[in-house]
């Protein structure tokens, strides 16, 4: 008997642990700061997104979820799609496209970059059963167990997105701060950029870059 209740715990431990995993669909697998660096409500920052994907609005969203929740700590920042559109510095030459930036009174530059896409297939069967004890006749077993082994499985693509947002200084150009994320499986794109955006505010909090208002 205690060794059927320690197959039950096992098991019941393992989907809890599963259905938790899939709760936090984003986090944040590596972090840096440059010591002693913080920014300042006065500083202007842009968030510039270079995301790909076939609708072609994941960029902005990327962009206006990041803007509207550094806004929302009470810190000046823009769109760069909105301020520009989309690809305006395909295939400048960096000082023309820093110019541009200037321009526009910008202090730091926060980079939104997909580095990597990847699929994988995972396998589900066709019927997972608790493990019990069985009292009853051979043949209602024998056919609960059929059903079990026979019955064919199948395979869901799942998804996961590798990320990376970096902050630069306008003024030398320094890199200030890089966070890298994975995303798993997102139910939409809107849905990515939300996440992904609370998960890289937080570690900036966390990192002491932005105060918690």
């Amino acid at each position: 008997m205690m060794k059927q209740m320690k197959i039950l715990t096992v098991v019941v431990l393992s989907g809890l642990a599963l259905f938790l995993s899939a709760c936090s669909s984003t986090k944040v697998t590596s972090s840096w700061k440059e010591p002693e660096t913080s920014l300042s409500p006065d500083q202007k920052i842009m968030v510039l997104g270079l995301v790909q994907d076939r609708q072609g609005a994941l960029q902005a969203k990327m962009e206006e979820e990041m803007v509207a929740a550094l806004k929302q700590k009470g810190y000046n920042a823009v769109s760069a799609y909105e301020t520009y559109g989309p690809k305006t510095f395909k295939g400048l030459k960096e000082e023309k496209a820093m110019n541009m930036i200037r321009k526009k009174d910008v202090d730091q530059v926060l980079t939104i970059v997909m580095l990597d896409k990847s699929k994988e297939k995972n396998y589900v069967p066709g019927r997972t059963m608790f493990y019990r004890p069985y009292y009853g006749g051979w043949w209602s077993y024998y056919g609960s167990m059929y059903n079990r082994i026979y019955e064919p499985g199948y395979y869901t693509t799942n998804t996961k997105y590798f990320l990376e947002s970096n902050l630069y200084s306008m003024k030398n150009k320094q890199l200030l701060y890089s966070v890298r994320t994975e995303t798993f499986d997102p139910s939409s794109a809107a849905r990515m950029a939300v996440v992904y955006t609370q998960q890289v505010v937080k570690d900036m909090t966390k990192q002491q870059l932005i105060t918690q208002r």
